[in-house]
């Protein structure tokens, strides 16, 4: 069996909700029908397969997969029947719309977000996900942001050298603009919940005018 080239970290658990379940799992991030395990063996499955290339993120400690939502071990089916969670904002549905401040974890600084209410929005609505946007991050920024927030200690896959961050549920196989709520957030620094990535100005504006214009269900 060829070694495994990422993993579910933990700071992803809350979007498997089967492997790992917690009244307290808030937060705009898609959950997923399926458990972690099985989720890393198609992905590691599919990178090795298929001789994928992991794409370049917004740093270089940063990698993407754009993984079909397809799981190949049961028969060609989807591995999730999990729906996208980005709406375009219109006349509308502009009014469904709430703020409030969020952090994703008990140790992040909260910033204000906004979202439409998953109750306002018909889940039939949102098309079903295509592709899966796997973030990963390499073992040692991963290591280096938990020694920031007073997590020490070597995980028990640290021989693993990316770990899955994050999971976007998209119908398109490319990056989609980052939050710039959250690009600030990666600027402030680790000791924050962010990366200490330094805002790319041309990309943060990209990202106001896609944001602009569309917010996620939760």
């Amino acid at each position: 069996m060829a070694p495994k080239v990422t993993c579910i970290d933990p700071f992803c658990y809350k979007q498997f909700p089967l492997s790992f379940p917690s009244p307290s799992s808030k937060g705009s991030s898609a959950k997923l029908d399926v458990t972690a395990e099985e989720f890393e063996d198609v992905l590691n499955s599919y990178i090795h397969d298929e001789g994928y290339e992991l794409r370049e993120g917004y740093a270089p400690f940063c990698k993407h997969v754009f993984l079909p939502n397809v799981n190949k071990g049961k028969g060609g089916g989807p591995l999730t029947m999990g729906r996208v969670n980005t709406v375009e904002i219109t006349d509308d549905n502009e009014a469904l719309i709430r703020t409030e401040y969020e952090a994703r974890t008990e140790k992040e600084l909260p910033v204000l977000t906004r979202y439409f209410p998953a109750d306002s929005i018909p889940s039939e609505s949102l098309p079903p996900a295509t592709y899966l946007d796997c973030i990963l991050y390499s073992r040692s920024q991963i290591i280096a942001e938990n020694a920031a927030m007073g997590e020490s200690g070597v995980p028990s896959h640290a021989s693993i050298p990316w770990g899955v961050v994050s999971i976007k549920l998209q119908t398109v196989d490319y990056e989609l603009p980052m939050n710039p709520i959250t690009a600030m957030r990666n600027a402030l620094g680790e000791e924050y919940g962010g990366s200490g990535k330094e805002i790319d100005r041309g990309e943060y504006i990209k990202a106001v005018e896609f944001w602009g214009k569309h917010a996620v269900v939760k």
